[in-house]
């Protein structure tokens, strides 16, 4: 048995399960009343603390500070389950995409089937066809437990419970990559939402009187989500025969962007111009849809030559999505290991301008291709299976940092200067007409 952060789960490494809120096992219930008491006496004189503070402040609506850390009003932080850093990351850097966020907090809450077990809800991988496991719920309730003015962090033991049982990779305690937990996220939501659940979810908004936008909802066909209407953006990959001059192109789907560090840059880790110049995020965007010659294990079949040759590829942006997600690749492998490449990249907090990365560029408006941040997550450390997550989010023209349970105030520059490993850039709006406005 182990308490992480004031959660009781009894572990069974044999069978690679767990249980959580299981109210049959007297030792663990006793266990839990007595910690839950401790719990409530601190935050009981924890509160009676802070409203003698927010009495004697006169702007203490917004702030409560404490030693330096600032507890923000709405804000709320992610309890840490062993190692689950990556996790609360992502959690916190979704919650402050505000259409993607208010998307799912203004979906109804789901009636699951619940198991046998007393006292807890028992789950299983829809993948096995039971019905009484959501991850879209799990996620929802989550969503809506952050940002409610909360001063007590919020555990997501059931939605890490139920990641556990649907993404196998996932499982354990170890330290896992952000990234590669951010993909599976939003693909298991997204073919969650295609299915039987969004049906319902849209039966049931119907019924409610609930509006949503046409490119929110899921298409009758299944085809799309909130997810790909939100992070969906369309890829042009052009190859080009050398031998023969022959063109092939091709359209590909995506819902983020996985950008090389330029070699040149690979050693470049502070923001200074003592060793050259400093990597920028539009360098990893060029070194990404430059044109390049692929080297030999990477010949293009040609149908015109009938063999593989030797060619070029370069990416277009055909359609830009309308939150942009760009993943710097910090990990490589090597022979023996997986090294991480520390350098700082600068970037943009607001006006990322993709216009010449895409395609047909004239067809857009002088708006539509500016992106403003408005997430970065950060890995510190040396090594994708150790180290740690945290996330910077704007909310409200304020800077947030989210370090699992605590969140404190941020200012720009401190944002500027993080070693981003994922930035969430938002389409900036077109400001209205004056005709609109009559």
């Amino acid at each position: 048995m182990t308490s992480l952060e004031n959660s009781i789960y009894i572990i069974y490494y044999r069978c690679d399960d767990f249980v959580v809120n299981d109210t049959k096992m007297g030792l663990v219930q006793k266990v839990r009343e007595h910690l839950q008491s401790l719990e409530n006496s601190a935050l009981a004189l924890d509160r009676h603390r802070k409203r003698k503070l927010l009495e004697s402040s006169s702007n203490s609506s917004k702030l409560v500070k404490d030693s330096g850390v600032v507890t923000a009003h709405c804000a709320t932080g992610l309890r840490n389950l062993g190692n689950t850093c990556f996790m609360n990351a992502i959690l916190q850097s979704l919650s402050n995409i505000q259409q993607f966020c208010c998307y799912f907090k203004e979906l109804p809450a789901v009636e699951l089937r619940s198991g046998k077990t007393a006292g807890r809800r028992m789950y299983h991988t829809r993948s096995q066809g039971d019905t009484s496991v959501s991850l879209v719920e799990e996620f929802r309730k989550t969503l809506c437990s952050l940002w409610q003015g909360s001063q007590t962090a919020f555990s997501p033991d059931s939605l890490f419970y139920v990641v556990w049982k649907i993404m196998p990779n996932f499982r354990g305690y170890q330290q896992q990559d952000a990234h590669e937990f951010m993909r599976y996220l939003l693909d298991h939501l997204h073919l969650e939402l295609q299915g039987n659940h969004s049906r319902v979810i849209m039966s049931t908004l119907s019924e409610g009187g609930l509006q949503s936008s046409p490119g929110d909802k899921c298409c009758i066909n299944g085809t799309s989500t909130i997810v790909t209407s939100v992070f969906g953006g369309v890829l042009q990959n052009e190859v080009n025969c050398l031998i023969c001059g022959t063109e092939s192109k091709k359209f590909d789907p995506f819902l983020d962007l996985s950008l090389d560090i330029p070699s040149q840059f690979r050693n470049k880790r502070t923001k200074n111009m003592e060793n050259g110049p400093i990597c920028t995020l539009q360098d990893c965007l060029r070194s990404f849809t430059d044109l390049e010659e692929l080297d030999d294990t990477e010949l293009y079949m040609c149908h015109k030559c009938k063999k593989r040759q030797k060619s070029t590829k370069k990416f277009w942006i055909q359609k830009l999505p309308k939150v942009l997600c760009l993943h710097l690749k910090r990990f490589h492998w090597t022979a023996y290991l997986r090294n991480k490449v520390d350098t700082y990249v600068e970037f943009p907090l607001r006006g990322l301008d993709m216009k010449c990365y895409l395609l047909e560029p004239e067809n857009m408006g002088p708006e539509s291709c500016l992106y403003d941040l408005a997430a970065v997550v950060v890995h510190h450390g040396s090594g994708v299976g150790s180290g740690h997550y945290t996330a910077y989010a704007s909310h409200e023209d304020r800077w947030f940092h989210f370090n699992d349970s605590t969140v404190t105030l941020a200012d720009e520059d401190a944002v500027a200067k993080a070693k981003a490993y994922i930035l969430f850039y938002v389409e900036r709006q077109a400001p209205a007409s004056a005709d609109a406005k009559l």
